[in-house]
């Protein structure tokens, strides 16, 4: 798809955004919008009124937004970042603003919502522009990407000042033309966002074949003519009858993580790499973020991973329960946290066996049946973990089923791979059309939708009309 471009442009004054249609005006984001408005102008209300509250996990990338929870007003008055009805809420910090994480406030209880403190709010000034224009512009390629050169912070904890938006420099056509600019937008990206969500639809079926592969594996053999039995497990069911069943604890030995808060001021210590839940992902390593933890010198072997541990996870959200994968000394002198539990496998069972079967639909069904549950967490303890009975097979047939399924597995993950580059490109297309609209690179007031165009992968509008 191209677009045609303005008859008419002059220089904006600005240096990133160069020139603008000439009949455009330029300013700051704060002589349109006002910027956090005050708890103040809702002073009269009862503190038992009921108000929507909105954390930042209710807050979608594409404008979507939750509005199943509330709360009392009394309970959220202090503490919670306040809004009403047709305010736009931007994800200040990492990468919630990188991802685009911002939304129109519609449909809110009593027409008033807090959430969390983590969320820039820009109310539109009516006169001059409208709450869905701001959007656009707060999820514009632009907006997102001087944002973040602009965040302040360390690590994950990186925010984009209030003075970045403040000050951000917009131009601004007539509010005829936002509309026209708004209606052409939300048809375009409504085209984006479902040709993504087939994509993560996609991605799921492909998640749930790869878990059968290794259940069906790991649980049945790769001969399907093999004699089976009762493994005497109910929710293991049959396995083949020349497989043995036993208890973890019966092959394997389990190693404890160094819990962190100690004290340890005046006494020898050593620094190290350690491994965290977030680390320890669905059969692979996550090593893009590695911390370091004090440790008694005399304890470091204690707690030291060696080549070969299975790694799994005491608990957390219910989806990293009991979930592991192999270590392969991929950092040197690396320590594990009590959160994550060190197997060692003896010489009957090899750890990726051990690795495939957490991944297995009965082994999770064992550690949820078996964990201690929470508000949103579960836990299972290191006896519960010894205690699951799984399928041994000879090591020998181990050995050929681990390299059988990891064919297959590596077969579906790279398709996996391929379907989220593709939403990657894709989200990137509807960020870039949008800052070439709001930014007036294209000139879409004529812009007409056409019936034949919905659904169209191959729309390059970033690329054509710069």
């Amino acid at each position: 798809m191209s677009f045609a471009q303005y008859p008419e442009y002059k220089t904006s004054g600005v240096e990133w955004l160069g020139e603008v249609p000439a009949h455009w005006e330029v300013s700051r984001l704060r002589f349109n919008a006002r910027l956090n408005p005050p708890k103040s102008e809702i002073r009269g209300l009862g503190s038992d009124k009921e108000v929507s509250f909105i954390p930042m996990d209710a807050v979608g990338e594409n404008g979507s937004l939750q509005l199943e929870r509330t709360r009392l007003l009394g309970d959220v008055l202090a503490g919670y970042t306040y809004f009403r009805d047709g305010d736009v809420a931007i994800a200040k910090i990492t990468p919630c603003f990188e991802n685009g994480k911002a939304a129109v406030m519609r449909g809110l209880r009593s027409g008033i919502g807090f959430g969390s403190t983590e969320l820039t709010v820009l109310r539109a000034n009516p006169a001059q522009t409208s709450a869905r224009y701001l959007f656009l512009i707060a999820t514009s390629k632009a907006f997102r990407s001087l944002g973040q050169s602009e965040m302040y912070g360390a690590g994950g904890q990186k925010r984009v000042p209030d003075d970045f938006i403040r000050n951000f420099a917009v131009p601004w056509p007539p509010e005829e033309e936002q509309r026209k600019i708004a209606a052409f937008l939300d048809h375009e990206t409504a085209k984006i966002d479902a040709l993504i969500d087939e994509q993560k639809r996609l991605i799921e079926l492909l998640k749930e074949k790869r878990q059968a592969v290794i259940s069906n594996a790991v649980t049945k053999g790769l001969d399907p003519d093999a004699p089976m039995k009762d493994s005497g497990v109910e929710w293991l069911g049959k396995v083949p009858a020349h497989w043995g069943i036993g208890r973890l604890r019966w092959y394997a030995a389990i190693q404890g993580g160094i819990a962190k808060g100690k004290d340890y001021e005046e006494k020898d210590t050593v620094t190290r790499p350690y491994l965290r839940v977030a680390n320890v992902q669905d059969g692979h390593l996550n090593l893009s973020e590695i911390k370091e933890i004090a440790v008694l010198r005399q304890e470091v072997r204690r707690y030291t991973l060696r080549y070969g541990d299975v790694l799994m996870n005491e608990g957390g959200d219910n989806d990293k329960l009991g979930r592991g994968t192999v270590w392969r000394s991929e950092i040197r002198g690396c320590l594990h946290q009590n959160h994550v539990f060190a197997i060692r496998p003896g010489p009957r069972l090899m750890p990726d066996w051990l690795a495939m079967f957490t991944q297995t639909s009965p082994a999770r069904a064992y550690f949820f049946i078996h964990s201690k549950q929470s508000t949103n967490l579960a836990s299972i303890s290191s006896t519960n973990v010894m205690a699951c009975p799984l399928p041994i097979p000879s090591a020998d047939e181990q050995r050929r089923t681990i390299d059988a399924v990891r064919r297959h597995v590596e077969s579906i993950d790279e398709m996996i791979g391929e379907t989220a580059r593709s939403i990657t490109l894709l989200q990137e297309r509807r960020s870039a059309l949008i800052s070439a609209a709001v930014t007036g690179k294209i000139d879409v007031r004529d812009r007409r939708p056409r019936e034949s165009e919905a659904g169209r992968s191959e729309d390059t509008p970033a690329t054509e009309s710069a």
